[in-house]
């Protein structure tokens, strides 16, 4: 019987975990590689920490090298062959090999392609000079890192506040380089509501991080050497011996379009549940392909490893058994660590949800990672997001000092299965002071949140508080010691410690509304109970309390 061969263009993480499934699956079945690349298999997001030093050497960089694929598993990898034409009647491919000048054809019975996404560029004055750096391959951040090294960069510009953009900026900092983000869109952090975001960036500001968001790189001006040496934003220009850009990738399309491949409504190629595309045999994963949102079920583009290694692996293993396995969707779950800081989140912000027609509430609730009288233990602020005719889990956002890994994935489990808070609160989650409240911060979400669905207490949140603030619509009643308020307090806010409630309340306002806030929110949450018993009834309280309260404080 004819040996039946495999061609998968494209590497990283899909290729060779499509290429290594369907190997393993049949291993009969003559599998080749081909990317045009240096090299196959590399931890790409692991790049911004080559850099700043945390990983040491290049080499730790690569996952697997071409002999590896061929000694382990007898599958062919060729590195530096760049495919230019994919024809699908004939079911060959031509390819250029880089090394020796050559174009070649190739036939195939199967073909899987994984080419991954590329960096968006626009085309800038200055955009030819030396070290300006994209943060794509090893490659990339070798050339980053040897300029570091050598001690050539004082300043540095980092364009997108993304992942990427965010971790190269914090490498670039721990190495001693004078880092400015610039960063188009009016947030850091896409994927985050604005509340969660602002947190994100004071934080980063408070470690030394420069960023301007809403502006955009109007160009580059170099030295006579033929060096960037500063960035343009308008009218301004910011020093730069060396530019990252991060400001956002699209998917690698162009061959499959020319090829007859469907593309999808979001730019990248269309497939089905089981990683095919619109012509059989020919299947596509990673970066280069579209998914199906779990939550709304509408196509969406997470260029994400985690999916990439989860769809290149479907890929493998339906060309030797059809339709044996599927991905019915996803949520773009993501966790970044940014100095000491961790943020994740899951589905669909608040925003989100809003605009795809659902009913929403949410809250924010801080809590700690581990009991509060275990050493070591930090606080984490989660924003739950829901559905209030049904309870059904939406999203959320857990970000702080303290373990956020745990709860973003306890939530996105949860989604998945179409999880209610009712749900949630009633998990039997494992617990001991190193590990967790006795309550955990995702029960104590949960609980907090049904709480305010029920009617037991009506919240604002940080982003309409501000609003109503600056519009003279409320009264923020703080309760707060003095002493805490004192530190720092909503502006404007009346200070009355819970404890004085009674005795002080003439002070309290009747003719407006009156917003409660505390620390955290469970003094407010008590103290509401107290102030309906004096007869005040037009109450709301502060989600999350002031350690929530990303904006300017007194």
């Amino acid at each position: 019987m004819e040996k039946k061969r495999l061609i998968v263009i494209g590497g990283v993480a899909a290729g060779t975990k499509a290429a290594s499934k369907a190997k393993r699956e049949n291993p009969e079945l003559e599998v080749i590689i081909l990317t045009k690349e240096k090299d196959i298999s590399y931890a790409g997001c692991g790049l911004p920490y080559y850099v700043g030093g945390i990983i040491s050497e290049r080499k730790e960089l690569v996952v697997r090298t071409a002999e590896d694929f061929d000694r382990d598993q007898d599958i062919t990898v060729l590195t530096e062959h760049e495919v230019t034409k994919i024809d699908p009647q004939a079911k060959t491919i031509t390819y250029d090999n880089k090394v020796k000048a050559e174009i070649k054809t190739m036939a195939y019975d199967s073909l899987v392609l994984a080419m991954g996404a590329s960096p968006v560029l626009p085309k800038l004055d200055g955009r030819e000079l030396a070290n300006i750096h994209t943060l794509r391959t090893p490659t990339d951040a070798e050339a980053v890192r040897k300029l570091v090294d050598a001690g050539k960069v004082k300043d540095a510009i980092v364009v997108g506040a993304g992942f990427i953009g965010l971790e190269a900026a914090e490498n670039l900092h721990h190495r001693g380089v004078n880092v400015t983000i610039v960063e188009f869109a009016p947030l850091i952090l896409p994927g985050y509501d604005e509340e969660m975001s602002i947190y994100v960036k004071n934080y980063l500001i408070e470690n030394g991080v420069n960023i301007r968001t809403g502006v955009g790189v109007s160009g580059f001006v170099g030295d006579e050497t033929g060096k960037v040496s500063g960035v343009k934003i308008g009218e301004e220009e910011l020093p730069a011996q060396l530019v990252i850009w991060a400001g956002g990738v699209k998917p690698n399309v162009a061959l499959a379009k020319e090829a007859g491949i469907e593309i999808g409504p979001t730019g990248a190629i269309a497939v089905n549940e089981y990683q095919e595309t619109n012509i059989p045999g020919i299947y596509a994963a990673g970066d280069c392909t579209e998914n199906t949102h779990l939550i709304t079920k509408e196509k969406v583009w997470f260029a994400m490893g985690s999916t990439a290694n989860k769809t290149g692996r479907i890929a493998g293993l339906n060309i030797v058994k059809e339709k044996a396995d599927y991905l019915p969707g996803v949520l773009g779950t993501s966790i970044v660590k940014l100095f000491d800081l961790n943020a994740a989140r899951t589905g669909l912000t608040e925003k989100q949800a809003i605009e795809k027609g659902y009913k929403v509430e949410s809250v924010i609730v801080p809590g700690n990672d581990r009991a509060h009288y275990f050493p070591g233990y930090r606080q984490i602020n989660t924003k739950l997001i829901a559905d209030s005719t049904n309870g059904r889990i939406l999203g959320a956002q857990i970000i702080g000092e303290g373990i956020v890994d745990k709860p973003i994935d306890i939530i996105a489990t949860a989604i998945s299965f179409e999880g209610t808070l009712e749900q949630i609160s009633r998990l039997d989650l494992a617990y001991a002071p190193p590990f967790s409240m006795a309550m955990s911060s995702t029960i104590l979400a949960a609980n907090v949140l049904r709480n305010k669905i029920e009617g037991k207490y009506k919240g604002i949140n940080p982003r309409d508080l501000k609003k109503a603030v600056e519009n003279n619509e409320i009264e923020v009643l703080d309760v707060r010691t003095e002493a805490e308020h004192f530190l720092k307090a909503i502006p404007g806010s009346i200070n009355i410690p819970e404890d004085e409630l009674e005795a002080r309340k003439d002070e309290i306002p009747q003719n407006k509304r009156v917003v409660i806030a505390c620390k955290v929110g469970k003094r407010a949450y008590l103290s509401q109970h107290r102030l309906r018993k004096l007869g005040c009834n037009d109450l709301r309280i502060m989600d999350g309390g002031i350690d929530c309260y990303c904006y300017d404080l007194n």
